[in-house]
């Protein structure tokens, strides 16, 4: 099996000695954002510590999907119904968004409004599926299709679930292609990107008469009004009031040799983006080149090359179970990445030791942090606060499941597994 490596380079040369806004992390939300802002005249760097779209950015499995992890009726309960509806129109407007970047930058990533299925495991998973569907058209005035078991071979070529749920709303992309190109659009609007410029510390010193931040990097020091903490799950102690609310976790994919075009219309029919019902899920599509791709957490710590090869056998023995027609396919690609979860499993933003921030995009980065980084610039630019996750409580993970601690994240796999069990 073979590894993916990551796209766009960076800057050679030293750092400017001044910016007006320095972006840590050059993942979607970094590279929107510096975008955004250099649309408008603001002079921004973004500092890389890998490479360009280096992290989860760049290993997803490139689903652009709509709504938020947690039920409808747990987001009001905690939120208020008029916050989770502005919460549910911006995970809408996440993806018209990204629809519109790929448009005006003229991104080659095989964008697609092809919509999303979610498969019940479970019986009692579809029969919640009809009060979820209702709830989402009575609070947000949004359609959802309910798939019966005796239907859902029009929608997947799988005999192991109960039922399903269609949003045709949700796309698809190729996350590498698309994360290049927002690093191109990025830079071409005037954002200097700097990769192996690790961010080491942050510090905010007084310079006539105003206050602005040293940021000291493996490639220098350079200084800016604003920073922008786009570091998402690869988070380091150079923050370390945002660190320890990141509860990083390995999300691994395999991709199989190219599958003959009956095979592949068979598995997916109307090739959706696909996910299961489970805490611990399994997701998968066709890529434009007729391959399965198939995703999941396996294993709950970051991505290593021991974990990458455990979970290409864990993901295999899973998508035969789901699809043992491909029992005889040969795997050609294995790779994996480290998503950004918040303990309450919500997105969030907002400035932390004075400095913006976004974060906890849980399986949902590809559009919802597109538009976190748009709306970060936005805020840095003085635009009224209209960001509905910056307005929810944000607390530290518990039990040292922070950035940086992996002895603890077993205990997250087995919390998800244990819920999976009991519902």
């Amino acid at each position: 099996m073979q590894s993916v490596a990551g796209p766009v380079r960076g800057l050679d040369g030293p750092l400017p000695e001044q910016v007006d806004v320095a972006v840590v992390g050059a993942g979607f939300c970094g590279l929107s954002a510096a975008r955004s802002l250099a649309k408008r005249g603001v002079r921004v760097a973004v500092l890389e510590a890998e490479t360009i779209g280096w992290g989860a950015s760049c290993r997803n499995g490139g689903m652009v999907l709509t709504g938020m992890k947690l039920p409808v009726p747990t987001l009001i309960a905690r939120y208020g119904r008029e916050l989770v509806q502005r919460m549910y129109a911006a995970s809408l407007d996440s993806i018209d968004l990204v629809e519109q970047i790929v448009n005006e930058e003229g991104i080659a990533c095989s964008f697609s409004r092809c919509g999303h299925l979610e498969v019940a495991c479970k019986q009692s998973h579809f029969d919640g599926f009809a009060q979820s569907a209702a709830e989402i058209k009575r609070e947000f005035n949004h359609d959802l299709r309910i798939v019966p078991k005796g239907e859902l071979n029009a929608e997947i070529g799988s005999k192991i679930y109960y039922g399903g749920m269609v949003d045709e709303t949700s796309g698809g992309l190729n996350p590498a292609q698309f994360v290049d190109g927002l690093g191109k659009a990025a830079r071409c609007a005037g954002a200097l990107l700097y990769d192996h410029a690790r961010v080491l510390r942050i510090n905010p010193v007084w310079a006539c008469g105003q206050k602005v931040f040293l940021v000291e990097t493996s490639r220098g020091r350079i200084s800016a009004k604003e920073v922008i903490l786009a570091s998402g799950a690869y988070t380091t102690e150079a923050t370390p009031a945002l660190r320890k609310k990141v509860i990083p976790i390995g999300s691994y994919i395999i991709a199989t040799e190219p599958l003959p075009v009956g095979l592949a219309r068979e598995l997916s029919p109307r090739n959706r983006m696909i996910y299961d019902s489970k805490h611990f899920l399994y997701y998968y599509r066709l890529t434009p080149d007729n391959r399965m791709l198939f995703g999941g957490r396996a294993a709950f710590f970051p991505e290593s090359e021991n974990t990458v090869r455990e979970s290409a056998e864990l993901l295999r023995r899973g998508m035969i179970g789901v699809y043992p027609q491909l029992r005889d396919t040969r795997m050609e690609y294995v790779w994996g990445g480290t998503l950004d979860f918040a303990f309450d499993v919500m997105p969030h933003a907002g400035k932390i030791d004075g400095m913006h921030f976004a974060l906890g995009f849980a399986g949902h980065g590809v559009a919802a942090a597109t538009w976190m980084g748009a709306k970060l610039a936005g805020a840095v630019c003085g635009d009224a606060d209209d960001n509905p996750f910056s307005k929810i409580p944000f607390n530290a993970a518990p039990l040292g499941l922070r950035s940086g601690n992996t002895w603890a994240l077993p205990l997250a796999g087995a919390y998800y597994r244990m819920l999976d069990w009991l519902t």
